[in-house]
């Protein structure tokens, strides 16, 4: 199988996403993948409990990428092994009353990992310069001082926002999140073939809606404002990763591969020592258990 750098993906320069590939040949069979995939999934849930003990860093996964892109499923693969009380998944549809009561990055800051746990964004903060800004009237349910109409919403409000988020995720990450952005690129035909699927298969029917295909008429606009996201917002504190969806599998193992390789990187995690006391009288404790009747 072919090995997989992390560094191939990560984006540390302005890029070009029509010269991105969707498509990446690991040279090896489904079946071997998900063999690879899983001696992945165990080390990470090793590391995951690791860290829960260690009670020093949590880890943010933000998973944005177009309609059919295989979020759900790879949320569903890359992250099944690990332990239940370690990994918290958040779906951010579009902000309730309560939500728009306040700034936009808000209802993000409430569902940051605690310490020692994965929170997975499944949509991100990223959402509020993506689709906001394929559809700039939704900014209008913010209510927002100075923004009267969508005209008052000039290139200056953009870049103040991306600047929102990067502060955003400095600050977390002075605090011990640890963030890893993964945008699953997906091909324009392989999106077809995936919709086209939903519908002739009557199980996965209910996945379908007609706004999907409102959405990929504005295909293009959402790739301009994607890259230009990335380009603006990929830190060495906040990195993103461009990773080939056209096949699900692939995609899958190069982000639990990535996670796993970059967590590893941070040399301090380890599990709390016992007390001495405790540990001077283990063999005590073991034989008042044994003697229990």
């Amino acid at each position: 199988m072919k090995s997989i750098n992390p560094d191939q993906f990560k984006v540390a320069a302005p890029i070009h996403l029509k010269d991105v590939p969707t498509f990446f040949n690991v040279e090896t069979s489904e079946k071997k993948k998900e063999k690879e995939i899983q001696k992945v999934r165990e080390k990470l849930s090793k590391l995951q409990d690791i860290m829960y003990a260690h009670n020093r860093y949590g880890v943010l996964i933000c998973l944005q990428g177009m309609d059919t892109a295989g979020k759900d499923s790879l949320i569903r693969e890359v992250f099944k092994e690990i332990n239940a009380r370690g990994v918290v998944v958040h779906s951010f549809k579009t902000p309730h009353s309560t939500e728009l009561e306040h700034d936009f990055l808000w209802r993000h800051y409430l569902a940051l990992p605690e310490k020692g746990k994965f929170s997975v964004f499944n949509r991100t903060h990223y959402e509020n310069v993506l689709v906001t800004r394929v559809h700039p009237y939704y900014i209008m349910n913010e209510n927002i001082p100075g923004i009267e109409s969508v005209d008052d919403i000039t290139p200056e409000f953009w870049e103040k926002r991306f600047e929102s988020i990067n502060d955003f995720e400095k600050h977390i990450t002075r605090n011990g999140v640890v963030i890893l952005k993964f945008f699953l690129h997906l091909s324009k035909e392989e999106q077809r073939e995936r919709l086209i699927r939903r519908l002739e298969t009557e199980k996965h029917n209910w996945k379908f809606s007609p706004g999907d295909l409102k959405e990929r008429a504005l295909w293009d606009d959402y790739q301009k404002c994607y890259e230009e996201a990335i380009n603006k917002t990929s830190k060495s504190h906040a990195p993103w990763y461009i990773v080939p969806a056209d096949n699900k599998e692939t995609a899958r193992y190069i982000v639990a591969k990535t996670i796993l390789d970059e967590l590893s990187k941070i040399t301090d995690i380890k599990e709390p020592e016992l007390d001495d006391k405790v540990k001077e009288n283990i063999a005590m404790y073991r034989d008042m258990l044994k003697a229990e009747k």
